[in-house]
């Protein structure tokens, strides 16, 4: 994977030997012929909005990355989520979601996908009764869960899929295909939030979409009709972030397991909520499935809101700001009351982490004043 996150994408000899692809901006394009311009569909580069090389380039190696028929890009990791729904959506059909997926996920199915025919069910990812499956059905996986990091039995799902025709699609944000292939496992679509540890610098918004070749004809599709294209610049900077993905996510491993050990210890914590951990119930299934962790986990405070809420505006060096999978550390407060309903959260009040790439003597010291300042 490190030879392909250096080489992929890349045609020196296209480019008169420069090394990366270049930043092309460009809406329209010119034809030498009426005939050319007729026969445009087969031409590589119809349109700005269709492909660039620098469209081409990131889809080329993001292709390879997950093991796809094709990619497409779109303005952010939301967008890819409700791009690769939508490729699935039929009319009278259901799409079955985890009870701890994404809040935006839970929103865009309840509140845009009814107005299409499609009802939404929540199943609870650790005993998922799915009920009546077809093949108007679409199986949505986030593994690990959104802020509680539950795990999922993927093959599981992706039989029961298998067996009735379903489509299945899972957010694999969280394990980039560095830790996790989605499509290597029988899943049809996988999505991921660019965002995150692809371009790596906090600085942009991008998502992709990868399918096999049962489901790319029709996410091709939709994408070209909804007219939903990533920037050229977010592109060519997730380009360079690919680069060094391998590198910055060994390291956020290496924090975030140090750092989810240690809080384990700590007395003001009730557990600890990574998949990593040996003592997690998702344990068994990451190891079976995943080939290692990235720096998102969280915990639960053995402690009220007022306590969690003391112990975030104590913090120095992380951060207070949604998003994650850049170089940074940051903090947020799960919002779990109002986004389950099949199993409600009943535990203490959730602080999700993303260990970033400082030191981790820095992180574990801004981590322990925090609790000294909680406690008062």
């Amino acid at each position: 994977m490190a030879t392909l996150l250096t080489h992929g994408g890349r045609h020196p000899e296209r480019f008169h030997g420069f090394v990366n692809p270049p930043l092309v901006r460009a809406s329209t394009v010119l034809f030498e012929s009426v005939a050319a311009m007729e026969g445009r569909t087969g031409h590589l580069y119809p349109y700005g909005l269709t492909n660039t090389p620098t469209i081409e380039a990131l889809t080329e190696i993001l292709t390879a990355l997950e093991g796809a028929a094709g990619t497409v890009l779109v303005p952010s990791g939301l967008a890819a989520v409700t791009v690769a729904i939508l490729s699935a959506a039929k009319p009278g059909g259901t799409i079955l979601v985890p009870d701890n997926v994404y809040g935006p996920t839970r929103r865009f199915c309840d509140e845009s996908l009814p107005d299409l025919g499609v009802a939404a069910r929540y199943y609870d990812p650790l005993a998922p009764e799915l009920g009546a499956l077809d093949e108007r059905t679409i199986i949505f996986i986030e593994a690990p869960g959104s802020l509680t990091f539950e795990m999922p039995d993927i093959a599981a799902l992706v039989a029961a899929a298998e067996a009735a025709g379903a489509v299945t699609m899972m957010d694999n944000t969280w394990a980039t295909p560095l830790f996790y292939r989605p499509l290597e496992y029988g899943v049809d679509l996988s999505i991921s939030a660019g965002t995150k540890y692809f371009a790596g610098h906090s600085d942009l918004l991008i998502g992709s979409v990868s399918a096999n070749a049962r489901s790319f004809a029709a996410l091709k599709r939709i994408h070209r009709n909804l007219g939903v294209q990533a920037g050229t610049e977010e592109i060519w900077l997730t380009l360079r972030g690919l680069r060094t993905m391998h590198v910055r996510l060994a390291r956020h491993q290496e924090n975030a397991l140090a750092a989810a050990r240690w809080l384990a210890g700590r007395a003001e914590v009730a557990r600890v909520l990574s998949p990593a951990l040996p003592g997690d119930p998702g344990h068994a299934l990451w190891r079976r499935d995943f080939a290692g962790a990235s720096g998102l986990f969280g915990f639960v405070l053995d402690a009220g809101e007022d306590e969690a809420k003391r112990f975030l505006d104590a913090l120095r060096l992380f951060g207070l700001g949604y998003s994650w999978g850049g170089f940074e550390s940051l903090a947020v407060l799960g919002e779990l009351r109002h986004t389950r309903t099949v199993r409600p959260w009943r535990e203490g009040p959730v602080i999700r982490l993303h260990i970033g790439l400082e030191d981790l003597e820095d992180i574990l010291a801004d981590l322990d004043q925090a609790f000294a300042a909680m406690r008062g």
